[in-house]
C-alpha cells in the first residue's frame, strides 16, 4: 500500500507549514539579514530591483528546506544559513531571468521587475545575485556544498532552454515535459535539501535521501503550479490565472488534454498555443475541456505520487520534529490546489 498525501483544506494548508516556520524562524531571521547586506551594491539599481522581488512576498521555502534538513542532521554551526542564502539568492535570480524569457507581467502579483527597469537590468541584476550566491558557497569552504549547488545552477538553465524549445509544442510528451520541471523547478528543490546533510557531514545514504525527497517534492510543487494555473484564485497563484495559456506554456494539464482530446479539441490547442490565436472566451474552453478530460484532476494525482515518493525518501530519519515539518511541507505543496 503507498503513503497517502492528504488534500487540506485552505486554513489546514496554511496551518501545514507551521512546524517548519517555528523551527527555522531563528535561522530564517539570519538568512533574511544576509539577503538584505548581500543584495548591497554601489549601483543603485541594484539593491533597488532585487529588493522589488525579494519584498514581494513568497514563503522562502527552498532555504527553509536547507536549514531544517541541516537541523534534522544535527548540524550545530552557522554555515547552512549561509548556504540557505546562497539558495533563495538562485531562486530569485532565476525568477528574474523567468520573467524576461516568459514575458510575464505579473510576479507574486506585483508588477514584474522587467516592466518596471526592463529586460536588460532584470537580467543584469539575475546575474549578480548568482555571483553573490557562489561568493557565498565559497565562503562556506564546502567544496561538496558548491559542487551540488552549482551543477543545480547549470541543470536550472538546461531546463530553462528545454521549456523554450518545448514552448507551444503541442506534440512534448508527458516525459519530456517532466524533464523539463525536473530540471527547471526540482533540482533547487532537491540541491537546497541535499546540501543540508552535507553541511552536517552526514553519510552519503542520508545525502541521498534528501537529494531524493527534494527532488519529488520540487516536482510536485511544480505539477501543482500546473493546475493552480488552471483552476485556482489569484491570491493563492500570486499571478493572474491563465498567465501559462496566454503565454504558450505546454503544461501537464495541457498534455493530457492534447492526448486525450478529439480531432478538434487537438485543432483547439494548436490554435490557441502553436499560433497564439487566443479569443476572449478561450481560456474557458481550455479549463472546460481539461475537466472533460479530467486533466486538472490527473495532474494533482500525480503531484501526490512524486509527494509519496518525497515522503518514503525520509523514511531512513529518525522521528523528530524536524522530519514531521518536512514532511508537512509534502502536504502543503500538494495541497495548494484546494
Amino acid at each position: 500500500m503507498g503513503i497517502v498525501i492528504p488534500l487540506k483544506t485552505k486554513r489546514e494548508v496554511e496551518a501545514s507549514l507551521e512546524l517548519l516556520l517555528d523551527l527555522v524562524k531563528d535561522d530564517m531571521a539570519g538568512v533574511n539579514r544576509i539577503i538584505l547586506d548581500k543584495a548591497r551594491s554601489d549601483v543603485d539599481l541594484i539593491p533597488e530591483l532585487a529588493r522589488h522581488l525579494i519584498d514581494s512576498g513568497g514563503k522562502r521555502l527552498r532555504p527553509m528546506l536547507t536549514i531544517a534538513a541541516a537541523q534534522m542532521c544535527g548540524y550545530e554551526g552557522d554555515d547552512h544559513v549561509q548556504l540557505a542564502a546562497s539558495v533563495e539568492f538562485m531562486h530569485t535570480a532565476t525568477l528574474l531571468h523567468d520573467d524576461v524569457v516568459d514575458e510575464s507581467d505579473l510576479r507574486r502579483g506585483k508588477t514584474a521587475a522587467r516592466l518596471l527597469w526592463g529586460n536588460e537590468a532584470s537580467v543584469l541584476v539575475g546575474d549578480f545575485l548568482l555571483g553573490q550566491a557562489f561568493k557565498m558557497m565559497v565562503d562556506v569552504g564546502s567544496l561538496d556544498a558548491l559542487r551540488v549547488l552549482s551543477n543545480a545552477a547549470a541543470v536550472i538553465a538546461e531546463g530553462e532552454v528545454m521549456q523554450l524549445v518545448a514552448s507551444k509544442n503541442t506534440e512534448t510528451t508527458e516525459d519530456e515535459y517532466l524533464a523539463v520541471i525536473e530540471a527547471k523547478t526540482a533540482a533547487l528543490f532537491s540541491a537546497a535539501s541535499e546540501v543540508g546533510a552535507i553541511v552536517a557531514a552526514r553519510p552519503r545514504a542520508e545525502q541521498a535521501a534528501l537529494r531524493s525527497y527534494g527532488k519529488n517534492l520540487g516536482i510536485a510543487f511544480q505539477l501543482v503550479d500546473d493546475a493552480l494555473d488552471y483552476s485556482g484564485e489569484q491570491a493563492k497563484l500570486g499571478k493572474t490565472v491563465g498567465d501559462d495559456f496566454r503565454e504558450g506554456k505546454i503544461t501537464l494539464p495541457v498534455v493530457l488534454s492534447y492526448r486525450r482530446g478529439s480531432g478538434a479539441d487537438r485543432r483547439f490547442w494548436e490554435r490557441v498555443l502553436q499560433d497564439s490565436d487566443i479569443d476572449a472566451n478561450d481560456f474557458d474552453r481550455a479549463v472546460a475541456l481539461m475537466q472533460q478530460h479530467g486533466a486538472i484532476d490527473d495532474t494533482i494525482e500525480r503531484a501526490r505520487h512524486y509527494g509519496a515518493i518525497a515522503h518514503d525518501a525520509l523514511a531512513i530519519f529518525p522521528e523528530t520534529n524536524c522530519k514531521a515539518a518536512l514532511l508537512d511541507a509534502i502536504a502543503f505543496c500538494v495541497s495548494r490546489v484546494h
